[in-house]
């Protein structure tokens, strides 16, 4: 059986055989996961660092422990409607992914310029974290025209 026949007898009914979802987004969402599972860990423990080393005011300690935990829950949702989006081909999860990533850029732009203390950890950190930001951003869109069209 040829493949064209196998996609009109065992595909999806009413759906094309090919292929939109993005491999190399897919694979900046996994090595995401993993790097910000470490950046999470490491902005925490700068943080607590930082509030033992330097006098740290305690309403800028709270704010930045929060800021830190609405952005891990951000990204949990974010880069789960991301994967969702991109292998199911839809268009809405992976907008909304999109819109989050935009959340998270500026969570990230806080921590990288507006945090109380901000250590060349914290730049490097930060900088990686929206290298990746960016360059999902860019593979969203694509992907997006891409099932859109």
């Amino acid at each position: 059986m040829h493949l064209a026949q196998w996609s009109q007898t065992c595909g999806p009914p009413g759906r094309s055989s090919t292929v939109l979802s993005s491999v190399p987004l897919q694979i900046l969402f996994y090595f995401n996961i993993v790097y910000y599972i470490f950046y999470f860990l490491a902005t925490l423990l700068m943080i607590i660092y930082k509030s033992q080393v330097f006098s740290y005011p305690d309403a800028n300690l709270a704010l930045d422990l929060a800021l830190l935990f609405i952005m891990v829950i951000l990204e949990a949702v974010r880069l789960y409607l991301g994967v969702k989006g991109n292998l199911t081909e839809e268009e809405l999860p992976l907008g909304i992914s999109l819109a989050l990533t935009v959340a998270n850029v500026i969570l990230s732009v806080y921590f990288l310029v507006w945090e109380t203390y901000v250590l060349r950890a914290d730049v490097i950190i930060n900088a990686l974290l929206l290298i990746f930001y960016g360059l999902e951003g860019i593979l969203d869109i694509f992907s997006i025209a891409a099932f859109v069209s």
